[in-house]
């Protein structure tokens, strides 16, 4: 442990001036940023500094004419960082997840091979989080395309779901052979369903649960713990919106796997899923899944135990930052904030001298 006790937390500027910026990650192999924005451009920051030429430019492809459309999001393949993915909408306002080849200099558009492609009702709810789990699998998170009245309880669609494919094992991909619907009652990609739309989601490489940040519609906003053991987890919308009933429509939440935690819209209006902290130079606070909310522009944090969001943090000192619409890690593990207003910033210790 450190030699002198946590006082607070603050955050440091990494770097400012993007246009709305919506993730961050590390670079394999370098001590380099990427900072993705939902233009279709992707840009490289070493020691602050912005660079010149774009790490990545999809914007001949990107549309991005909606505040939740555009590049959507992106992860690297664990194994081979050559690989790279990407999800985004394009010009027939479906999304589509990609793969390009990857270096630590740049990503080569021209080398684009379409992955999945997700149609989409409207112009709403495209969710877009990508990621890799331990096993190796490719994670997706696709919303309701704004048609969660049909959508939300059909798990024969991928909308409203969080999807679980094997981008080695065919092409363009296989399926996991334990995913939860392989021998029917549900589209193959399928892990989780029942969601509006899941801006943000992780997976917690120590306990390998899965956080989700889902999107509320008219009061609750709602972030669902789940472990990775393969059934099928419905969340209940458009049934329900967090614990509760949704409109007219009657139900019974009992029958949903309910949110670990919900706040109302008197407390926010967009919930923005984060990450379990598990960095080094913060170590009073690992275990600790941080989240944020668009327009409550607070930063809260909590730890999933036996069920229950326990020890509820509502980090003060960090509030106002701006509206944060993403977070993301460096390559140390280390907390990044991303707002939507242009800045990206890393959550640093504020210790006793």
């Amino acid at each position: 442990m450190p030699s002198t006790p946590l006082r607070n937390l603050d955050l440091e500027v990494v770097a400012t001036g993007f246009v709305r910026p919506n993730y961050a990650l590390a670079l394999p192999g370098t001590d380099s940023l990427l900072v993705m924005q939902a233009d279709g451009t992707v840009w490289t920051v070493l020691d602050g500094f912005v660079a010149a030429e774009p790490y990545l430019d999809l914007k001949d492809r990107v549309l991005d004419t909606g505040i939740e459309q555009g590049l959507l999001g992106m992860a690297f393949h664990p194994e081979d960082p050559s690989r790279l993915f990407v999800y985004f909408t394009d010009s027939s306002e479906d999304a589509h997840l990609v793969e390009l080849e990857a270096s630590p200099s740049g990503a080569d558009s021209a080398t684009a091979r379409t992955v999945l492609t997700v149609e989409q009702p409207t112009n709403r709810h495209q969710a877009g989080m990508v990621t890799f789990g331990t096993d190796g699998y490719l994670y997706l998170s696709s919303g309701d395309g704004g048609d969660g009245g049909t959508q939300g309880q059909n798990p024969e669609s991928v909308l409203g779901t969080i999807l679980r494919i094997d981008v080695d094992g065919a092409t363009p991909y296989g399926i996991p052979p334990d995913n939860p619907f392989v021998g029917g009652g549900g589209a193959p990609e399928v892990l989780v369903y029942g969601l509006r739309n899941p801006w943000r989601f992780s997976i917690d490489p120590i306990t390998e649960l899965l956080f989700i940040g889902d999107v509320g519609q008219d009061s609750w906003e709602e972030i669902n713990v789940v472990p990775l053991d393969l059934d099928p987890h419905n969340f209940g919308w458009p049934l329900t919106e967090g614990a509760h009933c949704f409109l007219e429509r009657g139900c019974d939440p009992t029958d949903f796997d309910g949110p670990t935690l919900e706040f109302g819209h008197d407390d926010g209006c967009s919930v923005t899923g984060g990450f379990v902290y598990r960095g080094k130079a913060i170590p009073e606070i690992a275990g600790q899944y941080f989240y944020s909310d668009w327009c409550g522009r607070w930063i809260r944090s909590f730890t999933y135990a036996d069920g229950e969001a326990a020890d509820q943090r509502d980090w003060a000192e960090l509030d106002g930052f701006g509206q944060i619409n993403s977070f993301g890690l460096d390559a140390n593990g280390e907390l990044l904030v991303i707002t939507w207003d242009g800045e990206v910033a890393r959550i640093v210790p504020v210790r006793e001298q």
